[in-house]
């Protein structure tokens, strides 16, 4: 809907002066068209839209879309879809329904309700105003502040919440006097933190937001919006759709490190190791404030440096070199490792765990610890305070120690009565909640195997819990009784392997993984969740880099010899094939 609030001032000639051909009306008009299309060719037959085509229907974004097609359609082309996609929001409770979906963090219902607003379809009183005039504090204060959105979502602040205020001003003369007085110097905040490349963290819902909210103020010629129409343009998909994220380069590229190990081949790890460094944010964040040392999940401008990037990239580093060779770890190399370990110490919070962006910015979900993230940074600082390079910097690694045992406190009170763990990044839509307990239990494990800590309770019961929810195919999904994936399965295998390898539970997991490799379906992903599983998407990537770890992990443990000499032994439900070089 941006592109069409936008198109439609610049095909009434107010700014039509000022836009390449790319971004003129008619450019943009076409776009939309294409995007209607898509979006019609993918409505489910209950009326409403998920997240991707894979996805069941939720009330975002079938609110989302037919806002759009209220405001962009023609009124006939698409008139059944429209008619159904309302049946499906009054049936699932509309506006209510929305609200209660993300309780007190109003992160998206904000923009989805201003969305909706710009549309028509809501009543601006619908939308809660946003302290934009906040956006004009130093940096510092931000965390003393308790904002009504994640330590992120500054940009959005600062445009749904003009917007609103545009459309809707507070009853209270001072309250009206100081957010006019704020408008444009925090517009200039707005236009000093946006991406080079014109998208906020390389994302097309937020830069949507964002650019929308300055369209619907009369500000499409902004320079802000300007940019992001630029952003939305040169991100288009081929055929008409736009993905969440543009790009997860950094995270990809190191869990796929991290999974191949050594059978990575030589000659392609320097200039994998030279791109991760390169990555590395050296100067403070200018959005969340965070400070240099840490790493995001793209390449792109538009990231933010985050606790599971970063240990992601200092384990890809690690893994990189050998163990051995700390006399040929460059010196610049281990200054940046080092100062990524000092990034997450810093970033740590007071019950021990790990947030996703910035410490101390509220109770908010991406603020708070998330076993998943925390059980990473764990593993990340294990395994640099073990590598011979880094044996002389003994206070830092006693610092490092100290952390990693208020995590595991932090962990054991976060584990559940059962033995799970659920995690704050990866849902499963088919499972109670929308939650993924198998993603959050195998994460946490692998961090109680690294940690040698799998004599202890929490790990035991991790394991039972991992053994008892397998599905009778063999396979894992998100959670007991939920149908098998490829991610799901790999993961709770790599897990086991390290407690309970020659276990019947890992033996009948591999062949369900080698069956996938047999029939080629392998490779085809599911729907992850993605904020709390309130947001959906999913990577090509993650079943063929899971996969990759879960057999190497076997392959690595099997090949190898037990304490007495012997081989080790191999459930009797797994085929030799797989572990062959």
């Amino acid at each position: 809907m941006a592109l069409e609030l936008v198109a439609s001032e610049r095909e009434s000639g107010q700014s039509a002066a000022d836009s390449p051909d790319s971004t003129s009306g008619d450019a943009l008009r076409r776009l939309v068209q294409g995007a209607l299309a898509w979006l019609a060719e993918h409505q489910n037959d209950d009326g409403g839209w998920g997240d991707t085509e894979k996805s069941l229907s939720n009330i975002s974004t079938t609110m989302l879309a037919h806002a759009t097609f209220r405001t962009a359609g023609d009124g006939t082309t698409y008139a059944g879809t429209v008619s159904a996609a309302k049946r499906y929001i009054d049936q699932a409770g509309g506006v209510g329904a929305l609200l209660k979906r993300y309780g007190k963090d109003k992160t998206f219902s904000i923009p989805i309700l201003t969305h909706c607003a710009l549309a028509g379809v809501v009543d601006w009183k619908a939308v809660h105003p946003l302290p934009f005039e906040l956006a004009c504090l130093p940096q510092r204060f931000y965390k003393t502040v308790r904002l009504p959105v994640v330590s992120y979502a500054l940009p959005a602040l600062i445009a749904i919440g003009q917007v609103r205020f545009d459309r809707l001003k507070p009853r209270n003369p001072l309250l009206r006097l100081i957010r006019s007085a704020a408008r444009n110097r925090s517009l200039r905040k707005l236009a000093a933190i946006q991406p080079e490349n014109g998208g906020f963290l390389e994302a097309t819902p937020l830069t949507s937001f964002v650019t929308m909210s300055l369209a619907g103020m009369g500000l499409s010629n902004h320079p802000v919006a300007q940019r992001g129409v630029e952003f939305l343009v040169q991100s288009v998909r081929d055929d008409g759709s736009w993905p969440i994220d543009t790009n997860l380069a950094t995270w990809v590229t190191t869990l796929s490190v991290n999974a191949l190990g050594d059978d990575l081949p030589q000659d392609d790890r320097e200039p994998i190791r030279n791109w991760i460094l390169g990555q590395q944010y050296q100067s403070l964040h200018p959005y969340t404030g965070a400070d240099p040392g840490g790493w995001s999940w793209t390449d792109l401008p538009g990231g933010v440096p985050d606790a599971d990037d970063t240990p992601g990239a200092i384990r890809a580093l690690l893994t990189l070199r050998s163990r051995d060779a700390a006399a040929e770890f460059p010196l610049a190399e281990r200054q940046q490792m080092t100062q990524g370990i000092e990034w997450l110490l810093g970033l740590q919070n007071r019950d021990g765990g790990w947030p996703t962006f910035c410490r101390g910015w509220g109770a908010l979900p991406f603020d708070r610890s998330g076993s998943d993230i925390s059980a990473h940074v764990v593993r990340a600082m294990i395994h640099w305070g073990q590598h011979p390079a880094f044996v002389e910097q003994s206070d830092l690694i006693r610092r490092t120690r100290r952390a990693v045992q208020q995590a595991f406190d932090y962990l054991q009170k976060s584990q559940r009565n059962d033995g799970s763990w659920l995690p704050l990044w990866f849902g499963n839509q088919f499972a109670t909640d929308d939650e993924n307990p198998t993603y959050g239990t195998a994460r946490v494990l692998a961090a109680y195997h690294d940690a040698d800590r799998l004599v202890g309770e929490p790990a035991r019961k991790a394991a039972s819990w991992l053994t008892t929810v397998q599905n009778g195919d063999g396979g894992w999904g998100g959670a007991g009784g939920v149908a098998s994936s490829v991610e799901e399965t790999a993961l709770a295998v790599e897990a086991l392997i390290a407690v309970i390898p020659e276990s019947e539970a890992v033996g009948r997991g591999l062949e369900w993984l080698m069956d996938r490799v047999d029939d080629e379906s392998f490779a085809e992903p599911t729907p992850i969740g993605f904020y709390f599983a309130k947001l959906w998407y999913f990577e090509r990537l993650y079943p063929q880099i899971f996969m990759v770890g879960a057999l190497g992990a076997a392959r690595r443990h099997f090949a190898s010899t037990a304490p007495d000499g012997r081989p080790r032994s191999r459930p009797k439900t797994m085929r030799q094939p797989a572990f062959g070089s």
